[in-house]
């Protein structure tokens, strides 16, 4: 299981006034914070500032492997902030990401290749998002071959699954489970994440929402979350439904956290 922790990201206000400003050390408390509550991989992302993510972007890059020994999701549609920001960091780094649109394809696989790094792939073309599972795992299977014929290995794929609001549409959260295990099914040694807290938007007591979703993901297979580790609920739920569906062998995952006094509830 693969824990990106999701709060260095400008669409949050307080995250957007300190990388317009360059406080580090606000960027760096949270990426501290964020690791010790145990994330695996932290994603960043300065897009709402298009004008000058090729500036910031390499910066938060910097600051946060200053004081975080994890890799990185670099997260941005923008090939030039990607070739500004991929030389500065340390190990694989994780593309957010692409899809089968071909002006997004062929302007970001090119930089994947360049600096080995795996990719977010998401699973819609230039149709948009499906609205069934079939359409997703479809397109996932289409990916998948394009992205081998271009040198990108299976296990550098992690398929975004594009969970949607229920509140929009009841039957978004079945899809992305379906979809789940349709890849799982059709594209072993590929991964599979998704934006969790999407599935709960414009509805009361979003955490619990997530909660049980994330429980239900990972019973369906999911290996990858995009999440808020600072969620200590969301957190224990993931360590617990591993630990329940077999994927946690002897249940270490889940003592270790115990032990560590990180299974709060």
């Amino acid at each position: 299981m693969l824990i990106i922790g999701e709060k260095i990201n400008s669409s949050i206000k307080s995250v957007a006034t300190a990388i317009e400003t360059k406080d580090e050390d606000f960027v760096q408390k949270l990426a501290i914070e964020q690791v010790t509550a145990g994330a695996d991989m932290l994603d960043v992302n300065a897009g709402i500032f298009v004008d000058r993510e090729v500036e910031l972007l390499p910066w938060l890059v910097k600051k946060v492997q200053e004081v975080a020994d994890v890799p990185l999701c670099i997260d941005s549609p923008n090939p030039e902030a990607l070739k500004a920001a991929l030389p500065l960091h340390r190990g694989k780094a994780l593309v957010n990401s692409i899809s089968l649109e071909a002006g997004r394809y062929n302007s970001i696989v090119p930089v994947v290749k360049e600096f080995g790094a795996s990719v977010v792939a998401l699973c819609m073309d230039e149709h948009g998002i499906p609205h069934n599972a079939d359409g997703r795992v479809e397109i996932a299977c289409r990916l998948a071959e394009k992205l081998r014929s271009d040198g990108v290995s299976y296990d550098d794929i992690y398929f975004d699954v594009l969970v949607q609001p229920i509140s929009v549409d009841i039957t978004f959260g079945i899809a992305a489970l379906e979809t789940i295990r349709g890849i799982r099914k059709c594209l072993p040694g590929t991964h599979t994440t998704c934006g969790l807290s999407n599935v709960s938007f414009g509805l009361p007591e979003r955490k619990l929402l997530n909660s049980a979703f994330a429980a239900t993901l990972v019973a369906y297979g999911m290996d990858t979350f995009i999440i808020d580790p600072l969620d200590p609920r969301i957190m224990a739920m993931v360590m617990a439904t591993r630990a329940l569906s077999g994927q946690d062998e002897f249940c270490e995952d889940y003592l270790k956290a115990f032990r560590s006094g990180k299974l709060k509830w």
